[in-house]
């Protein structure tokens, strides 16, 4: 008896919570309307935000203490066309912890390679650049396939430690130079006999800041494809209970490993558009550091993001320019020694952004927007009150929609 009357109690508390939620949820047509109005947003913002961006190097626009100069002038294209590039290097690593959760200190070694192999195989092959960048992406699937399967045989941070061994190889063998192939410590130079007259020289920052917003917006398509694939939605709940995933018949390892794979070669990809950005490679491209100011793009614009990975990349690569320059202002030798120490050092300033972002801003940048939307939705403005999701998951769940 009494476990009959327990049983109808919680049938009368489940009925009474459905109803609550029934009676609080919109209407099925305002939710229609509304899901109709976002997609279309959704689709309407980027092609917006893309031709803006390719119109720049027609526009005289300034931003004082942002840009270095006016968005016609190679200086600022040079820069902006770093930070798509390196935006699209932070999607693909976004891919790798914000989507499957795996933490790597080695994805230097993939950007690498895609800079450092198309200039090899360019000068020793004797390859123009279409053939060449299509040698190095069947290198990096062949490549990136090897080392994941690998790597993927354990997870954590041996997982971590492993991937960064890989890396650090990569960097020695390019420092040691072997055959005279890389450089060394000089770096790679850019073969320009085979590279086509209109992407090579100063005159041409115009056609380079194309090329590099091309690579961008194709590194943001394939990966929102992958995020949004059946091995995107397993990787996702992989990262959240392997166990479970393996209980109902799926092979986690397979499809981390395809992750890995993707996320692989769009960094190379990226990298072959550095190195005609830059007119050549150095040893840099493939440092544990340059992992590490990839995780802190992808945290600063929000884990589980695109569209945070392309910010944070972007605030980054400016932040970054534009401190170096403050740093050797005469402003900062004027001041105590207490301040024109710290200040002087960019590193420090970023590092001090990164913390505060971390401590105050949760889900980065990416949950600015979400505080916006929380100002003018009710919806989004009970569940962060309430605490139901943090902003966080409301970046990742945003992100999966739009």
């Amino acid at each position: 008896m009494t476990s009959r009357n327990t049983q109808n109690m919680d049938t009368r508390v489940k009925d009474k919570v459905s109803a609550m939620r029934a009676a609080a949820a919109p209407p099925a047509d305002d939710a229609g309307a509304t899901g109709s109005r976002s997609r279309l947003l959704g689709l309407i913002a980027p092609v917006g935000l893309v031709v803006l961006l390719a119109c720049l190097p027609l526009l005289n626009l300034s931003i004082p203490g942002v840009l270095p100069g006016a968005t016609y002038t190679p200086g600022t294209l040079h820069l902006l066309a770093l930070a798509m590039v390196m935006a699209g290097a932070a999607l693909s690593y976004n891919l790798l912890f914000g989507v499957a959760g795996l933490l790597s200190f080695g994805h230097a070694l993939y950007f690498g390679l895609g800079a450092y192999g198309l200039g090899i195989v360019m000068e020793e092959l004797e390859l123009g650049l279409v053939p060449a960048t299509l040698v190095v992406i069947m290198a990096g699937i062949v490549l990136s396939t090897i080392l994941g399967a690998v790597s993927l045989r354990v997870t954590g941070i041996p997982f971590a430690m492993v991937t960064l061994a890989f890396a650090q190889a990569g960097f020695v063998l390019v420092r040691k130079n072997p055959g005279g192939l890389t450089g060394g410590e000089e770096g790679l130079r850019l073969p320009t006999d085979y590279v086509p007259d209109w992407l090579v020289g100063v005159a041409d920052t115009r056609n380079l800041y194309w090329v590099a917003l091309g690579a961008l917006v194709l590194a943001f398509v394939i990966a929102t494809w992958v995020q949004r694939s059946r091995a995107g939605h397993v990787a996702e709940a992989v990262r959240e209970n392997e166990l479970r995933v393996q209980v109902l018949g799926m092979r986690p390892f397979l499809v981390k490993l395809a992750i890995f794979v993707a996320a692989s070669v769009i960094a190379a990809g990226m990298g072959m558009v550095h190195l005609l950005l830059n007119s050549g490679a150095v040893p840099h491209t493939m440092s544990a550091e340059f992992t590490i100011s990839l995780l802190l793009m992808v945290v600063l614009g929000g884990v589980g993001s695109r569209w945070g990975a392309v910010a944070g990349a972007f605030v980054y690569v400016i932040l970054s320019q534009r401190l170096a320059v403050l740093a050797q202002s005469s402003a900062i030798d004027d001041l105590p020694a207490v301040l024109a120490i710290p200040l002087s050092e960019p590193m420090f300033i970023l590092g001090t952004i990164f913390i505060l972002v971390v401590l105050f801003l949760p889900g980065g940048l990416a949950a600015l927007g979400l505080r916006a939307r929380a100002l003018f939705s009710r919806r989004a403005r009970s569940q962060l009150a309430d605490g139901e999701r943090t902003p966080g998951d409301l970046v990742q769940e945003d992100d999966q929609r739009s």
